[in-house]
C-alpha cells in the first residue's frame, strides 16, 4: 500500500498571537492564502524505518513520529517544494501531511481533525508556527477567526479568486526566535488584533493586501531588501499588492495575470497560483 498526501503552502499576511497553557488552544488569528505548492508525503512498506526528505532535516518528521508513538517499520518520503525557514508554512505541511498519511497507513481510526491536532501539537512543541495547521485544513485565501488546533479554532476560506502569486526569498527567518519574544508578541498581537477584526467586517483581496502590507510596516519585521520590492510591486499597476510572509525573509505579490511577474525579468522569482483545492490525497 502506498499512500500519497499533498498539503499546499500556507503564507500568512497578518496575525496575532493568542497563548494559552493547552498546546491545542495556543495559536493565532489572522489571514493567509494558500498557494499550489507544498509538501507531497508518501508513506509506503519498508522492512525498516526509512525517511527520505529532499531539504531540511527530520526534526518534523521525528515529532509526529514520536507524538504518535510510532517505531514501526516504514518507509516516508517527503517532497518539499518550497523554500523552508521562509514563512510557507513548510514545517506545518510537513507534519500535517505525515500525520494523514500515518493515520491511513496504519489504520489509526483518527479523523482528520484529530491528524490535524497531532500536526498543531507537533508544530508548538517545535515553536515553528501557531496558525499555518488550521489554515492548511481551508482553501484560497483563509481567515483565522479562533486560534488553536483544528476542531477547536476556527476558519473561514474565501476561494472565488484565480490569482497568480509571485514569491522572492531573501533567506530564513528563525520563528520561534519570533514568537517567543515578548516584545515582538505585544507589537505583532496588538497590530494583528486590530487588522483581523477590520478585514472580518469587509473581507476582500484588496484589503488583505492592504491590511498585510499595514502589518508589515507596524510591526518593523522587513529586511531592507524586503522593503524595497515591497515598495516596487506596489507601484505596478497591474500588480494587485504585496507584503512579507509572516514570518519569512520573503514577498509575495498578487496579480491576475503571470505574464505580469514574467515580464520584470526578477531574478529567483517564483510564480505559483493561489491554491484552491486544499489537501490532496491519494491511496493506491
Amino acid at each position: 500500500m502506498d499512500i500519497s498526501v499533498f498539503v499546499p503552502g500556507h503564507i500568512t499576511g497578518f496575525f496575532n498571537i493568542e497563548n494559552n497553557v493547552n498546546p491545542l488552544k495556543n495559536g493565532s488569528c489572522g489571514a493567509g492564502f494558500l498557494v499550489n505548492r507544498g509538501v507531497l508525503t508518501d508513506i509506503s512498506s519498508s522492512d525498516t524505518l526509512e525517511i527520505e526528505v529532499n531539504q531540511g532535516d527530520y526534526t518534523v518528521i521525528n515529532e509526529v513520529l514520536k507524538i504518535l508513538n510510532i517505531e514501526k517499520p516504514v518507509k516516508i518520503t517527503q517532497d518539499i517544494q518550497l523554500p523552508i525557514g521562509a514563512g510557507f508554512g513548510t514545517s506545518a505541511s510537513s507534519a500535517l501531511g505525515l500525520a494523514i498519511g500515518l493515520n491511513e497507513f496504519f489504520n489509526l481510526g483518527y479523523n482528520l481533525e484529530k491528524c490535524g491536532q497531532i500536526a498543531h501539537r507537533a508544530e508548538i512543541n517545535l515553536g515553528s508556527g501557531l496558525g499555518d495547521v488550521i489554515a492548511q485544513m481551508g482553501r484560497g485565501v483563509v481567515l483565522r477567526t479562533k486560534a488553536g488546533a483544528p476542531g477547536i479554532g476556527e476558519i473561514k476560506s474565501f476561494v472565488n479568486e484565480k490569482l497568480v502569486v509571485a514569491t522572492k526569498t531573501f533567506g530564513e527567518i528563525d520563528t520561534a526566535s519570533i514568537i517567543q519574544d515578548p516584545d515582538y508578541k505585544k507589537i505583532i498581537s496588538d497590530a494583528g488584533l486590530e487588522l483581523k477584526n477590520r478585514f472580518v467586517e469587509n473581507p476582500s483581496i484588496g484589503n488583505f493586501l492592504d491590511f498585510s502590507f499595514e502589518f508589515s510596516k507596524k510591526t518593523n519585521l522587513m529586511s531592507d531588501e524586503v522593503s524595497d520590492l515591497i515598495d516596487y510591486f506596489n507601484s505596478l499597476d497591474d500588480i494587485l499588492g504585496s507584503s512579507m510572509a509572516m514570518l519569512g525573509n520573503t514577498v509575495f505579490a498578487f496579480a491576475y495575470n503571470e505574464d505580469v511577474f514574467k515580464n520584470l525579468n526578477i531574478e529567483g522569482l517564483d510564480i505559483y497560483e493561489l491554491n484552491n483545492i486544499g489537501i490532496k490525497y491519494d491511496k493506491h
